[in-house]
């Protein structure tokens, strides 16, 4: 089954939520703030993006900038702020088995889909 990280504050995130409502293909919503994921959750989300853990950080938020921007951390030290502080992942994202994307722009999860 499909699943998307959702945060319904987010614009984005909602436009992707819409777009997977009207695409008809049955989905889990997961929403990450509330349901934070383990660290080897994220981990294994990281890797189906086949990116580096910074690149998930969103990295203009307040929290990032006051507590980490300049810092130097290793892989994991990233997950784990991920985690400390959901707010952190880039969204939307969504996953089908052992693919997944960031939906920015909305066409990358069309092409996973």
């Amino acid at each position: 089954m499909i699943q998307i990280y959702h945060n319904s504050r987010c614009g984005k995130s909602r436009e992707c939520l819409l777009f997977l409502e009207n695409s008809g293909q049955k989905y889990e919503i997961i929403k990450y703030l509330e349901d934070v994921p383990s660290f080897e959750e994220l981990k294994e989300i990281i890797q189906k993006l086949g990116i580096k853990p910074i690149e998930l950080v969103r990295r203009k938020e307040k929290i990032w900038k006051e507590n980490s921007k300049d810092k130097p951390m290793t892989d994991d030290e990233i997950i784990q702020a991920m985690i400390s502080n959901p707010i952190l992942i880039e969204r939307p994202i969504v996953i089908n088995g052992n693919k997944a994307v960031i939906a920015r722009p909305l066409e990358n999860a069309a092409a996973i889909l």
